[in-house]
């Protein structure tokens, strides 16, 4: 079947965007999607669903302070997300949001603490705007900028967004957006998982909350992210499988990863940027099942969770979520998911 943009729409009651997290990292619920039926859990019992023989794969990226607000030399006021940082250098790729797009050579006052020199355009279709900060982007970020909450979260963020909007085993920082479904452990259920665990980094761009304007799915430009898979990882995999068990993402960050690393037939180790588009009729090679959160509709995700586990069902799947008004986005419960074997 050739599916189209409309395939992924559903109807969201706006109520149930989660706007926080749960009081508590494990606190929130989880959608066992696995068998023909929905089954309602909490994400605490998640241990219990696992196999000793499995695999987790987490995606240990950082989310960075990325979004700056300043005013341009004319007075002009500036808004920034940070997208990319260049290693080795003082410079970084923004979205920019202003009245009048600055010029080349001209200078950004952020925060009213610093001046960024804008060196261009840049990025796909030039959509980016290259700048030099005049020190280490990564400290100045951690004391001026902002957490990059997603659009849909309407509040400004605050010091539980700078806790919670964060896994609790980041490690290389670089992400504008955070890996979703990690959000919801925390030291004492690592603790409890009967299997091992191995990782992954993908820093999500903040293409990943563009909308897909095209009705027709080929025509989608998918946004560019960078990714590394570890040599360690690859072995874990191979382990993994041959005492049979099962390799699951750690949602859809460490699942675009792990594919995009076999995208030659045989995984992978190393370091590359992906803009795999994952749609219904995707061959997996790598992952068997998925730990996610509810995605927007219209939204590559969904057209990825509906690739990994069959349209149908994850259009029951989302129809239950509603009905049973689970917490959806960022900040709401989870799913887990089987691959289809069809």
């Amino acid at each position: 079947m050739a599916y189209t943009l409309s395939d992924f729409d559903y109807e969201l009651p706006p109520e149930l965007i989660a706007q926080h997290p749960a009081p508590e990292r494990t606190g929130s619920r989880l959608l066992d999607g696995r068998g023909a039926a929905p089954v309602d859990r909490a994400f605490r019992e998640l241990p219990g669903l696992l196999d000793a023989k499995d695999l987790l794969v987490f995606n240990d990226t950082q989310v960075i302070k990325a979004r700056l607000h300043g005013q341009k030399a004319s007075g002009g006021s500036v808004e920034a997300l940070v997208e990319r940082l260049l290693p080795g250098t003082q410079e970084v790729w923004v979205h920019l949001r202003a009245s009048k797009s600055p010029k080349p050579g001209s200078r950004v006052r952020f925060a009213d603490a610093f001046d960024a020199e804008v060196l261009g355009r840049c990025g796909p279709e030039n959509s980016l705007f290259h700048l030099r900060f005049p020190a280490d982007p990564l400290a100045l970020l951690d004391q001026h900028g902002h957490v990059p909450l997603p659009p849909y979260i309407t509040h400004a963020d605050g010091a539980e967004d700078v806790q919670r909007y964060q896994t609790v085993f980041a490690a290389k920082p670089g992400a504008v957006a955070a890996p979703t479904a990690s959000l919801h452990f925390d030291e004492a259920l690592l603790a409890q998982l009967p299997c091992p665990r191995a990782q992954v980094t993908l820093h999500v761009g903040a293409g990943t909350f563009q909308p897909v304007r095209s009705e027709n799915l080929a025509e989608h430009q998918m946004h560019s992210e960078w990714f590394e898979v570890p040599q360690a990882t690859v072995e874990a995999i191979a382990v993994c499988r041959a005492r049979g068990g099962r390799v699951m993402a750690v949602g859809t960050t460490a699942l675009r990863a792990l594919e995009s690393a076999a995208a030659g037939g045989a995984l992978q180790a190393g370091a590359a940027e992906t803009q795999l588009f994952i749609t219904p009729g995707y061959r997996f090679q790598v992952v068997d099942r998925l730990l996610t959160n509810f995605h927007l509709p219209k939204s590559t995700l969904m057209m990825l969770v509906s690739a990994l586990a069959g349209y149908e069902h994850i259009r029951a799947l989302y129809r239950h979520a509603v009905e049973q008004r689970y917490r959806f986005f960022s900040y709401g419960d989870a799913m887990l998911l089987d691959r289809t074997t069809d």
